[in-house]
Order: structure tokens, then sequence, then C-alpha cells
């Protein structure tokens, strides 16, 4: 797991369009939008110069989010996830964070039991955040955790 000099937009927007279709996936000039901005943390897990996954947020004074964590669909439940936050963690604890927050689909029990098994704990929920697919809306739970 390390810092991504390598990663592009492209390696992004791809991997994440493998892993989400509700929120959408992110496009290539979103990524390159928040890439461009200061305090990004992206952590990745790279294997032969192929993304497997990848977290990615900012650093705010002493406040980090966490804005997406993907991981390759074929390499889920082994760890990559569990790995990608700790560095995630640590490096935003090194730029200063004190505290970092995330939001989560409250219907998305995988995320949810990772986040937990990581110590996040729910602040706050927004109701019908999300506009899940057939329509109807899902909440959105925001999630803290005190590094």
């Amino acid at each position: 797991m390390t810092g991504a000099d390598k990663i592009d937009a492209r390696d992004l927007a791809h991997l994440h369009a493998a892993c989400f279709t509700s929120p959408p996936p992110w496009s290539e000039a979103s990524f390159h939008s928040i890439l461009s901005q200061p305090g990004v943390s992206l952590q990745t897990d790279t294997r032969d110069g192929v993304l497997y996954g990848f977290a990615l947020g900012r650093v705010i004074l002493d406040e980090a989010e966490l804005l997406t964590l993907a991981t390759a669909p074929a390499l889920r439940r082994q760890g990559v996830a569990a790995a990608l936050l700790r560095c995630f963690d640590a490096d935003v604890f090194r730029r200063g964070a004190r505290t970092v927050f995330l939001e989560v689909a409250a219907d998305n029990a995988a995320a949810l039991a990772l986040y937990r098994a990581a110590e996040f704990t729910q602040s706050a929920r927004r109701k019908g955040y999300y506009a899940a697919p057939g329509g109807g809306a899902t909440d959105a739970l925001i999630l803290r955790k005190t590094l």
C-alpha cells in the first residue's frame, strides 16, 4: 500500500466504475478535480502495475474526510480495504488530522461492517440522501473516528 505516484485519474475512474453503481461512479474528470486539491491523500494497492484498490480523501486542518474507498470485486473480503484504511489513517494523522469522517449508504452492510471494525461510529444520518436504483432513496450515515 502506497501513496500513488503512477496511478492516474483514468485508473481510479475505471476501478470506481467496477465497484459502484449507486451512487453513480465518479468520472475521470471528477478524479482529476479531486486530485488537484490541496491536502489530498491517496493510498493504493497495486500489483504488477494494476490498481486493485484505493482510499481517497483529504485533510483540512485537524480533520480528514474519506471521500471514497474501492476494492476490485475479485479481491473483496481479503483485507485490502482494511489495509487501505489503516494506510489512509496513518497518512492523514501524519498530516495533522485527529478525526476522520466519512459518509456511507445505510444499506451498505459490507462497508458498515468494515468501518465499524475500524472503530468508526455513527455521528449523524441524512434521510433519503442517496437516490436508489428504481426509485426511492437510501439514508446516508455520517461516521467518525478519532485517530
